[in-house]
């Protein structure tokens, strides 16, 4: 048969095998298309042949019957994204909305189980798009859980049993988990207490698992020259002059022992969560929303994806109301990076009745970009620099857009603004700016840009955050943020409000904040020495960051002392708190204070109540020294 037969015959299959399994009525806007169950076992090719014909015959509305559907990325759209936080590389997907307004996407309680490196939900250049009633798994997952049965501290090795649920294989002594379409090292790891189903206390002793040491042999590295700047954690660059440190070996089918391990041997009954090499290991997030205006997700569940539940970037109006991230099937981890992200997002942003717990990394970052100006062509154009090597192809902004000038050694504010006339892309790393008015008189390279109108106004209220690796909420926001009524339960800060500058360019600083009526359990108990709460920049001035910060009617039940860490802020209110100690751990830093302020002024505590442990309730600077707590 010819190669055209071949095609023909294949078209036709798809083009039957739609017509055989959705049902189609007619509305004003378009279709409203129903699936049933005929294409269970792979739904991708009937999805995908009918949402690209929507130019044609457009769709209002698309049902699934109610049960489990599976996605397969052998039939999928293809397409190679720049996705933020995120490895780049060429994704499939069975549902590319792209450049489709005013659709609804209703599984009406169904499971969609996904296989292999997929983007579930890619959504691009839209507008108004719903998606509703569905949970979201993978057949086998992006990260591999192994529980430690054995450990010898004098020899510096442990022994894990791996379920039949990991396959495995061994090569040059190097641990290989092997996945459908996709396949790991051990890599960054955490452990997983079985009994909490929470990271263990102290997990910052025994993990991550020391796989790199320093190589032993290089000649004339030193000679080689760069004549730009470039990024030593790029995937091309990571490695050099490292080489694996740790070597397994196989007792008997499913027990391994682990040699070369550094920290302190990991104990026996904890569940070590592997996910491969940082850089490498963020290839599949449930939802990618970018430059889409309105996106709502209700009633949603994700108990897995190989990366975040969501990463939206320079998107406008997104609420996620009852989005859940929590694993199944007697997993302890959901999603192996961030529950939700937001990248240069406006309008609104709002997260409210979730639940966010199991995952990886933070519940939320909402951020921008800090973009560093490497050339001044003219006076009106710059050049600028990605800074992260997971932000390449980040476009800053679009036409009309305020653009602000940072140094951030004098301000953490910008010290001028224009407006973006446009921006040429030149290639992932680098682009050139041209303004509406003239650059500064002043600019320099070595500033920094960042787009004054991709911040949102920041809702997160009725939310569950807990048993998660980092942080509760990471918040660079200039706009306006409420927390409410939300509980938190995290390893590291329940609430990092950073300003960021040398490591992700995350940009933003913070002002109008509110955070009321939560509830903080027990966090920061892996081991750092941070607040519940804190503030912080990562330039070393006394420059003030933070404005307008109110901290009302909150109740710190912690096992540890630091409850609140503040930096160069102005204008905080901390009112109507209760502090107690829960008892829950032993406390790690029993020296600290409660409270912690420095380079800041006009602090207030008003009618708080404390019944904790620690001695000395504050500790400020020199500026503060009339500070009281009350």
């Amino acid at each position: 048969m010819s190669k055209l037969k071949n095609v023909s015959c294949l078209f036709l299959q798809v083009v039957l095998l739609f017509n055989l399994s959705c049902s189609k009525t007619a509305s004003l806007e378009g279709e409203v298309i129903v699936f049933d169950l005929k294409i269970a076992e792979d739904a991708t090719p009937a999805l995908v042949a009918r949402i690209l014909q929507h130019t044609d015959k457009p769709i209002s509305e698309i049902k699934f019957e109610k049960g489990t559907y599976h996605f397969y990325p052998d039939k999928g759209f293809e397409k190679f994204c720049y996705i933020s936080n995120h490895g780049d590389l060429m994704v499939n997907t069975p549902f590319p909305i792209i450049d489709i307004q005013n659709v609804t996407i209703d599984g009406q309680g169904s499971t969609f189980i996904f296989h292999g490196v997929m983007i579930p939900f890619l959504i691009n250049g839209s507008s108004n798009i719903n998606v509703k009633n569905v949970s979201i798994d993978w057949a086998q997952t992006f990260h591999s859980e192994g529980l430690i049965v054995a450990n010898d501290e004098t020899n510096n090795t442990f022994d894990m049993q791996i379920s039949d649920e990991y396959p495995y294989e061994i090569r040059n002594d190097e641990l290989w988990f092997v996945k459908e379409y996709y396949q790991h090292t051990i890599g960054q790891s955490i452990l997983y207490d079985p009994e909490r189903k929470a990271i263990t206390f102290q997990t910052e002793d025994y993990t991550g698992i020391t796989t790199k040491s320093k190589t032993s042999i290089k000649r004339n590295l030193d000679k080689i020259d760069y004549k730009y700047e470039y990024d030593r954690r790029d995937v091309g660059n990571k490695n050099i002059g490292v080489e694996n440190r740790v070597t397994v070996k196989e007792l008997k089918p499913g027990l391994l022992r682990v040699f070369g391990h550094k920290k302190k041997m990991p104990p026996v009954g904890n569940i070590l969560s592997m996910k491969g090499e940082q850089g490498l290991n963020r290839v599949a997030p449930a939802f990618s929303v970018t430059h889409t205006k309105g996106f709502n997700a209700l009633n949603i569940t994700v108990h897995h994806a190989g990366g975040m539940g969501i990463i939206a970037e320079n998107s406008e109006d997104l609420i996620l109301d009852n989005f859940n991230i929590t694993p199944s099937q007697g997993r302890m981890v959901s999603t192996t990076a961030d529950a939700t992200h937001f990248v240069g997002c406006r309008g609104k942003v709002v997260l409210k009745n979730c639940t966010f717990e199991n995952q990886l990394d933070d519940a939320s970052n909402i951020h921008g970009t800090y973009q560093k100006i490497v050339d001044v062509l003219d006076e009106y154009s710059i050049g600028v620099r990605m800074g992260h090597h997971q932000q390449k192809a980040f476009v800053i902004g679009q036409p009309n857009d305020n653009l602000g000038f940072v140094r951030l050694s004098n301000s953490f504010f910008p010290y001028e603004k224009s407006t973006i006339k446009n921006i040429q892309y030149i290639n992932n790393r680098y682009q050139i700016i041209t303004l509406n008015e003239k650059l500064p008189n002043d600019v320099k390279a070595g500033d920094l840009v960042e787009n004054l109108d991709g911040y949102p106004d920041l809702l997160v209220q009725n939310c569950i955050i807990r048993n998660n690796r980092a942080r509760g909420l990471l918040i660079s926001n200039p706009v306006n943020t409420v927390i409410e009524n939300n509980f938190f339960s995290t390893e590291m800060e329940a609430l990092l409000i950073p300003v960021e500058s040398g490591h992700w360019y995350e940009s933003g600083n913070a002002t109008n904040v509110l955070i009321k009526g939560n509830t903080f359990q027990d966090c920061q108990h892996s081991g750092f020495n941070r607040g519940v709460i804190r503030f912080d920049t990562d330039d070393d001035n006394q420059n003030i960051a933070f404005k307008n910060i109110k901290i009302e009617n909150n109740t710190f039940n912690q096992f540890d002392n630091l409850i609140l860490q503040v930096t160069n802020a102005d204008g905080l209110l901390f009112e109507g708190n209760t502090i107690t100690n829960s008892g829950t751990f032993q406390q790690l830093y029993p020296e600290n204070p409660a409270l912690r302020i420095k380079a800041s002024k006009n602090i207030e505590f008003k009618n708080n109540t404390y019944t904790g442990k620690a001695s000395k309730i504050m500790e400020s600077d020199q500026a503060l020294s009339k500070l009281t707590f009350q």
